[in-house]
């Protein structure tokens, strides 16, 4: 009998939980209160005036940033990120958009 468990949320802990899930034979169902995945990173910052972020600290250990991507990203290439690993650890099917747990 398969496992189920639930992910709250489809941002970076969000999406390396559904991989862990499914490394280790688990169903994850995952809600996202969003009508997409990346969370908080993902969310233009108006106090920011240019793009802040490093690809060294938030780069997923399991899949490097594309070698194209500059050294520090605007908020819609983080995003761009975090889809490409949605969809090359194939995690879309297991997320549940614009759904509140609880």
């Amino acid at each position: 009998m398969v496992r189920t468990v639930a992910v709250i949320g489809a941002g970076p802990s969000g999406l390396t939980s559904i991989k862990s899930c499914l490394d280790e034979g688990l169903e994850p169902t995952c809600f996202e209160s969003s009508d997409d995945i990346g969370g908080l990173p993902t969310e233009p910052v108006s106090t920011v005036p240019s793009p802040s972020i490093s690809p060294r600290r938030l780069c997923f250990s399991d899949f490097p940033i594309p070698a194209d991507y500059p050294n520090y990203m605007h908020h819609s290439r983080i995003l761009q990120y975090f889809r490409l690993y949605a969809e090359h650890f194939k995690q879309l099917q297991h997320i549940h958009f614009q759904v509140t747990a609880g």
